[in-house]
């Protein structure tokens, strides 16, 4: 059986996903589990039946830190553990919003956005959440 994995790893083929502009996870085809970070077998089950599916984006903050800036600055960011409604956790950032703001619970919603030439999935507040009168 042939798959992604024989041509390049799977961190590539995220990276590679991202590129185009898709946030898509892996989904596993023996036990349908959701798999994040990029992997080359289940943890779950072992299987090698890996195929990428789109991420719905939607997002709750698992929990939550500001990384300091330089004093004076407006360079302070939120680092952040994120479940994926896809029953994942990623480390990402929380952008669009004052970071001593983001709280565990906030609803949040991915987006690609570009870092220094890579694409990196980043977290805003939900539309949801400003709504609501939350944060943004």
């Amino acid at each position: 059986m042939t798959n992604e994995h024989t041509t390049h790893g799977p961190d590539a083929a995220f990276q590679d996903h991202l590129a185009r502009g898709e946030f898509r996870i892996q989904q596993c085809g023996g036990c349908a589990r959701h798999i994040f970070y990029p992997r080359v077998l289940c943890p779950h089950c072992g299987s090698t039946q890996l195929t990428w599916k789109a991420a719905s984006g939607a997002g709750t903050v698992y929990a939550c830190g500001v990384v300091m800036g330089k004093p004076g600055t407006d360079t302070d960011y939120a680092v952040v553990l994120i479940d994926l409604a896809e029953g994942v956790r990623m480390m990402s950032h929380v952008v669009d919003c004052d970071p001593h703001t983001v709280t565990i619970g906030m609803p949040v919603t991915a987006r690609i956005m570009d870092k220094e030439g890579s694409p990196l999935v980043v977290f805003a507040p939900s539309q949801k959440q400003t709504q609501n009168g939350g944060t943004h």
